[in-house]
């Protein structure tokens, strides 16, 4: 039995067959024929050779052979390291009050003197304004009277059922006199203490909208009408807002909460820059995480709580929010700049044996401030980081001692906190 030719054997059977066949089409070539296919379609054959000439050469240019390609190139790299790595969200918000009052009256009445001043630092239960107490006072004295009264009443008609001059129904009558008595002078106290506003919490007081002699009424509309005769406050006299310490509120995106879940909230650090002042930055910690997701914004609000012993922060300011959300234990960072990214994935480029790099696909698990947190490297590789442009999979490389590689950082604050009790 014929054993079957080879793989190699048929391919060049193939190829003397095709090399036969050509030689059979030149023979039949006319060549005057041929000149004139040429000189009719010159400068598309002109064309043609122009494109392969500078495609060769494109090629050459991109893709040296070995034996053309320059002497080594300078790069910087760097020897990877394990660390761990905050994770941090970035957002924008505004500072809120811990606490804030609006002091309104309880009655209607006329302001009689006012004892603060605008600005002021008040503290809880100090006397704010004293409105005209001469009809509660006599309500207040005259419900006092009669409940003492009432009170030697009752002693008496004790004395009196000891001795047996009245019977056990009147001594009952007198004490219900007494305990009625006794209330309606609470009750007048009540009243009269309406006219003595004080301060409900510690903080600052805000603009005065009232004066001595405005009319004042209760209400939860904050207006004031002046006019030529007179000044009628309904509403507010005065805004209390307490600024040591104070809460900031800001917004996390959905795609973060998981993050947000994997972490006590009291664990939870912020840092807050108020404006365009970067210089300051105040440190606090997360009081609470909203219990659902706004589905108009998709993210879900924070509220942070920082010190504020100097006073320098005020509620609706807006605040840019640095939130560390976790970390990232044993993790390998580089400068994002060290990453290549092709249609095929993200790549960076490892130093091997003799100085020539190859390519090594990784994934970027976490990118903030231009570092990037890899997977798909180990630590003690060599990398690099910059003069990546024109490197090539097995060209060589040099260090370059002028600027020596420093290991990458993980994302810190950039200054100095402040207000940090």
């Amino acid at each position: 039995m014929t054993k079957p030719p080879s793989f190699v054997a048929r391919v060049k059977q193939a190829i003397m067959a095709w090399g036969c066949r050509l030689v059979t089409r030149l023979q039949q070539i006319d060549i005057k024929q041929f000149l004139g296919f040429l000189i009719k379609h010159k400068w598309w054959v002109l064309a043609v050779v122009v494109l392969i000439f500078a495609g060769s050469k494109a090629y050459d240019h991109f893709f040296p052979p070995e034996t053309k390609r320059g002497g080594p190139q300078t790069v910087v790299t760097l020897v990877l390291e394990k660390q761990d790595i905050p994770i941090i969200i970035e957002s924008t918000g505004t500072m809120v009050a811990a606490n804030i009052v609006d002091v309104r009256p309880q009655v209607s009445n006329v302001v009689k003197e006012i004892h603060i001043k605008e600005g002021q630092e008040v503290k809880k239960g100090q006397l704010l304004f004293t409105l005209d107490d001469r009809n509660d006072r006599a309500n207040y004295d005259k419900a006092k009277a009669v409940a003492d009264d009432a009170q030697r009443q009752l002693q008496r008609a004790k004395e009196l059922v000891a001795q047996n001059f009245i019977s056990k129904a009147g001594l009952d009558t007198a004490e219900a006199n007494a305990k009625s008595a006794a209330a309606s002078a609470r009750a007048a106290e009540v009243q009269l203490s309406f006219d003595y506003i004080r301060a409900p919490i510690d903080g600052r007081a805000g603009i005065i909208n009232v004066f001595p002699g405005s009319l004042v009424a209760p209400g939860n509309i904050v207006t004031t009408t002046s006019s030529s005769t007179a000044t009628t406050a309904l509403g507010a006299m005065v805004t209390i807002t307490q600024l040591s310490p104070i809460n900031v509120q800001f917004i996390v995106g959905e795609d973060n909460i998981p993050l947000l879940m994997q972490t006590d909230p009291a664990n939870l650090k912020v840092s807050v820059m108020v404006g365009d002042n970067r210089t300051q930055v105040y440190e606090g910690k997360v009081l609470v995480i909203d219990n659902q997701v706004d589905p108009a914004i998709g993210a879900v609000r924070v509220k942070a709580q920082i010190a504020n012993d100097k006073r320098t922060l005020l509620p609706g300011q807006f605040a840019r929010v640095k939130l560390e959300a976790n970390t990232l234990k044993d993790a390998i960072l580089v400068p994002s700049q060290a990453v290549v990214i092709n249609p095929r994935g993200r790549f960076i480029y490892v130093v091997g044996a003799e100085d020539k790099v190859s390519l090594k696909p990784v994934k970027v698990s976490y990118e903030y401030q231009g570092r990037a947190a890899i997977t798909g490297v180990e630590a003690g590789e060599r990398v690099v980081i910059e003069g990546k442009q024109n490197l090539r999979p097995g060209a060589k490389i040099r260090e370059n001692k002028a600027a020596p590689a420093k290991p990458a950082e993980a994302p810190k604050s950039e200054s100095k906190p402040a207000d940090k009790k």
